[in-house]
């Protein structure tokens, strides 16, 4: 049974950093993507950023220059380091991952990823 569990969320002012977590449990396929996604009220889930099994990496344009996605192998933990936050980046933040055999991007759109943690909320006051 695959579980992915986000944590780290929290209530921070504007300007400053979170870092998330998402521990993986049960998911065995060598080849993946992970990504991080954010809900905001009222809104899809927005593609933040992707990590590959090799390590690439892509962030969305717009948080290019804030947000950084990163894995621990080891301990099967996907990251999400962000900084200078600002209110528009309030949301519900999901961890997801797939297997992945394209050999392209990795995978950047909800559809796309099977496993889903269950979320975890950021609020960014001014």
């Amino acid at each position: 049974q695959v579980q992915l569990v986000e944590s780290g969320g929290g209530s921070v002012q504007a300007g400053g950093s979170l870092r998330l977590s998402c521990t993986v449990s049960g998911f065995t396929a060598r080849r993946y993507c992970m990504g991080w996604f954010r809900q905001g009220p009222g809104q899809g889930r927005e593609g933040m950023a992707q990590i590959q099994y090799d390590d690439i990496t892509t962030v969305a344009d717009s948080v290019q220059d804030r947000f950084t996605i990163s894995q621990d192998k080891s301990k099967n933990i996907l990251y999400l380091q962000m900084n200078n936050l600002k209110p528009e980046d309030t949301a519900m933040y999901f961890c997801a991952t797939e297997s992945f055999d394209d050999g392209g991007w990795c995978y950047s759109l909800d559809y796309e990823y099977k496993y889903w943690g269950q979320g975890t909320q950021v609020t960014v006051s001014s």
